[in-house]
């Protein structure tokens, strides 16, 4: 993962495997709205809408997922809390709040906090 901060002149953009997460397509958008430093935490939010969609003849509204991530590069921990509202994933996850968390590995440069 890599993290660049918003600038006078540049949004905050968050890439995982060298892809930009701020993608836009026919089928939907995926937007990072915030990178928030509050160390040695950082807060990630990320906003992503997608169109009515038709799977394998079963049609499908459109859909909304808001994503708050923090990540503890101390210690790895990572927990992402997630609000679907509509669409595929809707369908197949419910709608409403979904949490998980996750163990990382830890930074391999050590957090220097201020």
């Amino acid at each position: 993962m890599k993290i660049t901060l918003a600038s006078k002149t540049q949004k905050a953009k968050v890439f995982l495997d060298d892809r930009d997460l701020d993608q836009s397509d026919v089928y939907g958008t995926q937007v990072v709205k915030s990178v928030t430093l509050a160390r040695p935490n950082i807060f990630i939010v990320i906003e992503a809408s997608f169109a009515p969609e038709e799977v394998m003849g079963t049609s499908y509204s459109a859909g909304t997922v808001s994503t708050h991530i923090t990540l503890d590069p101390v210690t790895g921990k990572l927990k992402k809390v997630e609000k679907i509202q509509g669409g595929i994933l809707g369908a197949s996850l419910g709608n409403g709040t979904q949490v998980t968390e996750e163990t990382c590995f830890p930074a391999k440069i050590p957090f220097k906090s201020e």
